[in-house]
C-alpha cells in the first residue's frame, strides 16, 4: 500500500468555502476572488459570506454587527484567568487556554444544533480579539480596555490594544489583513478542527484544536519569523542586498518568500503590499516597510540571476505592516487566529451538516513475531 505522510494532494471531502489554484496564484471565497473581497468588503461581510455562503445585504450586515457587539465583552471569570497567567506566557497558549475557558461559561457549549453553533461562532469571533488585547495589556501592567460598539472588529481591536481610537487607514489596513487570512482551504488547523468536530465534540473543542495546531512553527508564525529576520538585518547593520546574497549562498531560506501551495504570486500579498504603500505615503514611521522593500528588491535581483521564480507571500508584508501598526511580534499568530476562526467555524458547519468520523489508516512497519520473555529475563 502506498503512503503519503503529509496527505499532500489527498482529497478528504468537499467544501463550498474556498478554492486555491496555486499554479495561477488564485484564491476564492465562495466564488469571490480574494482581491475583490479585500478591496471591496469588510471582515464582517466576509464572516457572513463564509457562514451563509452569500454576501449580506445592509440589514443583514447591520444585524451581524449588532450580534458581534453584544458578544465582545468577557466574563469576570475569563478576565481573572487572564490575570493569573505568567507575564511571559506564550501568547498562543494564552489564547488557547482562554478560548477553552469560554466554553465553561457558555450554556450552549454542548449544543451542536445549527442555530447554537452559529451563535457560538459569533461569540468566538467577537471575543477572541478582546482576549488577545486584554492579555497584552495585562502582561504590560495595564488594565484591559472595554470594547466599543458600532465600530469594526479591526478598529475595536486596535482600540482595545492601545486605549485610543485608531486612524481610519490603520483600521482599514488591519481589516483587509483579517479578510485575507479568514479562510484558506483544508490547511492543517482547519483539518484539525474538522477531525475534532467529526467525533461530534463541541465547537469550542474544535476551535481549541485549531488554535493548538496553528501554534506550531510549521503552520502559523511565518510572519513572526519574517519580523525576526528583518530585526536581525537591521541589528547587523548589513546592507539588505548583501544580507540576502550571503544568506542564499549559505543555502538559508529568506523568510516570507515562497509558499507550499502557491507557485505564482500569493494573491493576498498584492493587496497587503498596496496597503503598506498607503501607510508609507501617510508619512508614518515606516522603517520596517522600507526595509521590507529593500529585501524584496534584493530577492528579485537574486531570483533573476538564478532563473528561479520565488515570490513574496502574505506573511512577508503582514510582518512589517503589523509592526508599523504597533502590534507586538508574538501577537501576529493570535491575530491570524482571530481572523481564521471565521473560516474554521464555517468548516465546522459543513462538518456537522454531513458528518462522518475521520479515521484514516496507517501502514504498520514495525517488527512481528516477538514473544514476551519473563520479566526476570529481560
Amino acid at each position: 500500500m502506498s503512503t503519503n505522510t503529509g496527505l499532500e494532494g489527498v482529497v478528504i471531502g468537499q467544501t463550498e468555502l474556498s478554492q486555491i489554484n496555486g499554479e495561477l496564484g488564485e484564491l476564492i471565497y465562495v466564488g469571490y476572488d480574494i482581491d475583490d473581497l479585500a478591496r471591496n468588503t469588510t471582515f464582517e461581510e466576509v464572516a457572513f459570506l463564509l457562514w451563509n455562503l452569500r454576501l449580506p445585504n445592509q440589514a443583514e450586515l447591520d444585524g451581524l454587527k449588532q450580534e458581534l457587539d453584544a458578544e465582545r465583552g468577557l466574563s469576570d471569570e475569563v478576565v481573572a484567568l487572564l490575570r493569573s497567567f505568567p507575564k511571559d506566557a506564550d501568547a498562543m497558549a494564552a489564547l488557547r487556554t482562554a478560548v477553552s475557558a469560554l466554553a465553561l461559561t457558555d450554556p450552549e457549549a454542548n449544543d451542536n444544533s445549527t442555530e447554537a453553533n452559529r451563535r457560538q461562532a459569533i461569540r468566538l469571533t467577537a471575543k477572541m480579539p478582546t482576549i488577545i488585547a486584554a492579555f497584552d495589556r495585562i502582561r504590560k501592567g495595564r488594565e484591559p480596555v472595554d470594547p466599543q460598539t458600532g465600530v469594526s472588529t479591526a478598529a475595536n481591536f486596535l482600540y482595545m490594544l492601545n486605549g485610543e481610537e485608531a486612524e481610519e487607514l490603520r483600521a482599514r489596513t488591519l481589516d483587509a489583513a483579517l479578510v485575507l487570512h479568514a479562510e484558506h482551504g483544508m490547511n492543517a488547523s482547519t483539518f484539525a478542527a474538522r477531525v475534532t468536530a467529526a467525533t461530534l465534540s463541541d465547537i469550542y473543542s474544535a476551535v481549541v484544536s485549531a488554535i493548538g495546531t496553528l501554534k506550531g512553527a510549521a503552520h502559523g508564525g511565518a510572519n513572526t519569523r519574517v519580523m525576526k529576520m528583518l530585526d536581525a538585518i537591521e541589528s547587523s547593520g548589513t546592507d539588505p542586498a548583501t544580507w540576502v546574497q550571503e544568506a542564499l549562498e549559505r543555502k538559508e531560506r529568506v523568510m516570507g518568500f515562497g509558499h507550499r501551495v502557491y507557485k505564482a504570486t500569493d494573491p493576498r500579498a498584492t493587496v497587503l503590499r498596496e496597503l503598506a504603500d498607503q501607510i508609507m505615503e501617510g508619512g508614518q514611521e515606516t522603517r520596517w516597510l522600507d526595509l521590507s522593500d529593500r529585501v524584496r528588491e534584493a530577492m528579485s535581483v537574486e531570483m533573476e540571476k538564478s532563473g528561479k521564480k520565488i515570490y513574496p507571500n502574505v506573511d512577508f508584508f503582514s510582518a512589517s505592516v503589523y509592526t508599523t501598526l504597533g502590534i507586538d511580534t508574538d501577537l501576529f499568530t493570535p491575530i491570524f487566529a482571530m481572523s481564521r476562526v471565521t473560516g474554521w467555524t464555517a468548516h465546522l458547519f459543513e462538518q456537522y451538516a454531513n458528518n462522518r468520523l475521520i479515521r484514516p489508516k496507517a501502514d504498520y512497519v514495525g517488527p512481528r513475531g516477538l514473544r514476551v520473555a519473563p520479566i526476570a529475563e529481560r
